[in-house]
């Protein structure tokens, strides 16, 4: 049986129009999910480990205070925000922003490293930084997250109860603006129900894999 490498050595040596991309040999491939808080990204994201464990998790780096259950490394680093302004004034972050009043940021060289080495790597930040990522990596793979509806998220915010009062409404406030973005993704998912919305960023994640890209529009047989 031919496997991918040989394909691949195969397909180089004709006269085609097409090359094909096998994130396992060559440069890994990026994917960024987004959405605004409370539509069940981070839910969504630890699922899809489970069904594809290949995967590699980019851990953000942020300088609010861990939510029950957050694990150091894990979930994010924890740092101050003297820490985290040292890092940016280094060129450390690939993209970061100032989320909710706190910090947030991708750590660049553990995204280049994973990238060259032909990982798959998923990260789940906020739309400004997807947006910083999309003007560096522009052949990455964008996902938005989006709620059923308005009053749907409005609803999840406020029974998640881990804010004070008024850093709810500020999260209320950002969110109505965070979907404004949803039309510069590739791929858009409604969560209105977690295993659909699982099976459909599986179903992208395989069908980004199995994809042949065009190079050579010009082609004459």
């Amino acid at each position: 049986m031919t496997n991918d490498k040989d394909f691949l050595s195969f397909i180089s040596g004709r006269d085609t129009q097409y090359s094909i991309r096998d994130t396992r040999i060559n440069r890994g491939l990026l994917l960024v999910i987004s959405g605004p808080s409370g539509v069940g990204k981070g839910t969504i994201r630890e699922e899809i480990f489970t069904i594809i464990p290949d995967l590699t998790y980019s851990v953000s780096v942020t300088t609010r205070f861990s939510r029950k259950g957050e694990r150091e490394g894990v979930d994010y680093y924890f740092v101050s925000k003297d820490e985290f302004e040292k890092m940016i004034k280094a060129d450390k972050f690939v993209e970061w922003a100032l989320v909710h009043g706190d910090y947030k940021g991708t750590p660049l060289d553990f995204l280049v490293d994973k990238l060259q080495k032909g990982e798959d790597v998923l990260l789940e930040i906020d739309v400004q930084g997807a947006m910083q990522v999309k003007k560096k990596f522009p052949e990455g793979v964008f996902i938005f997250i989006a709620p059923p509806s308005w009053k749907d998220l409005e609803k999840r915010l406020r029974e998640r109860r881990t804010e004070a009062k008024e850093n709810l409404e500020k999260r209320l406030k950002d969110a109505r603006n965070e979907m404004k973005y949803a039309e510069n993704y590739n791929y858009l998912i409604i969560n209105d129900d977690k295993k659909v919305a699982i099976k459909k960023l599986e179903s992208i994640i395989i069908a980004e894999r199995c994809k042949i890209i065009k190079t050579n529009l010009n082609y004459k047989k």
